[in-house]
């Protein structure tokens, strides 16, 4: 099918739905590993090892990885990055039929994928504004978290199902054939190529990485907003793990009922994604991110003054939580894709990615000891509190008003 250049559109649609089965799949075999893993050990400290490993990687390699990334062509990156880790996978699908999978083996592949996530996400994101006019694409980040949201919705039912009848091995091709799809998919694309400041030359990597950071600084108001989400990340990305926790111990509820608020909270991001779609061209991008961690903080407080009786609320209060996500994570792409130059954007998303990334493992810190010495409610309470505060910082910052 011949694809012509102004047909953004169909272009973008393509891109996603490759990119949404790829995401799917991944899910699918992430949630499977992870119950593998809980099966075959039952140790905290490997499910642990696991996570680390995961996004570790993007934490260190992060800042320079971009740099190639803005050298070289992205849908090569991306093509490449997907069969590096479809790869990877392949070796544990022939490794199982031999036996039973190593523990070890299973974690360097989990290292493995995280290498290609760390070049395969920002050349996604910094090629995004090569095919969307930036007029739009703060609607096209809402449709693209709409798929995702819609990926991790129906991800757990999959792999509950396919755990149940298949070896574990042969679970990896669902990812691999998803990962195959999104190949063909941006294969089939034709992509302007982005504009290079680079030199031909052997990569400066350490000084072309600085010269990315420099650009950030450059641009009124991108420091400050950098600031605020390392500070949100070390409240937001940890809370996310405290759900089941709070549900069955704070709420005595039963895994159906974990499971139900799971459910409510993607089914809030989805309808959060689907409206940031529909209206996302006319909303104040700043104000959006100010109101999401506002109403993040408030939805946080509240669950954490709720009885132990009050499960049903606090089901309701995950769906209202999660509708204020894509309002959060797909403007902010989008800000990023509008303010910083094209040249320069694989380096500011791996930047952005990887401070992000090391600001977890502080708040997984801080939430695992606080959580158990307390209790897991006054936690979401506190949480609550600490965001609210973050809030306020982004509305008092002069400097992202410049945005």
């Amino acid at each position: 099918m011949e694809i012509t250049k102004d047909n953004w559109k169909q272009k973008f649609l393509i891109l996603w739905i490759g990119q949404a089965i790829s995401i799917f799949t991944s899910s699918v075999i992430q949630m499977a590993i992870v119950w593998y893993l809980t099966d075959v050990t039952g140790s905290a400290a490997v499910l642990t090892t696991a996570t680390l490993l995961g996004f570790l990687p993007q934490a260190v390699l992060g800042p320079f990885t971009g740099v190639f990334i803005d050298r070289y062509d992205r849908k090569k990156i991306m093509i490449i990055s997907d069969l590096f880790i479809a790869g990877a996978l392949m070796v544990l699908v022939v490794v199982g039929f031999f036996g039973e999978l190593p523990i070890w083996l299973i974690m360097i592949v989990l290292f493995a994928r995280a290498i290609g996530s760390t070049f395969h996400a920002p050349s996604l994101q910094a090629l995004t504004p090569l095919i969307v006019p930036k007029e739009h694409l703060t609607r096209c980040n809402g449709y693209s978290q709409t798929f995702q949201s819609v990926s991790y919705l129906f991800s757990p039912a999959v792999a509950a199902v396919l755990f149940g009848i298949m070896e574990i091995n042969m679970i990896f091709l669902f990812d691999i054939g998803g990962a195959i799809i999104a190949v063909l998919a941006v294969t089939l694309l034709k992509i302007p190529s982005q504009k290079r400041k680079i030199s031909d030359k052997t990569p400066n990597v350490l000084g072309e990485a600085k010269e990315g950071f420099d650009v950030l600084r450059s641009v009124p108001g991108m420091t400050g907003l950098l600031f605020i989400s390392m500070l949100y990340a070390i409240i937001y990305f940890p809370i996310g793990t405290l759900y089941p926790l709070i549900s069955m111990t704070y709420f005595g509820g039963t895994v159906g009922h974990s499971s139900v608020i799971e459910i409510a909270s993607s089914l809030g991001a989805l309808i959060g994604a689907l409206a940031l779609g529909r209206w996302g061209d006319r909303i104040n991008k700043v104000g959006a991110i100010k109101k999401s961690i506002t109403g993040m903080g408030i939805g946080l407080i509240a669950t954490g003054l709720l009885p132990p009786s009050g499960i049903k609320i606090f089901l309701i209060l995950a769906f209202l939580m999660g509708i204020t996500i894509p309002f959060y994570h797909g403007v902010l792409n989008a800000i990023y894709q509008t303010k910083i130059s094209e040249e320069y954007l694989g380096r500011i998303f791996s930047l952005t990615s990887s401070l992000t990334k090391l600001a977890m493992p502080l708040g997984l810190i801080l939430t695992g000891a606080f959580a158990e010495i307390i209790g897991v409610n006054r936690w979401f309470f506190i949480s609550g509190i600490l965001t609210i505060i973050i809030a306020i910082l982004a509305y008092m910052m002069p400097s992202l008003r410049k945005i």
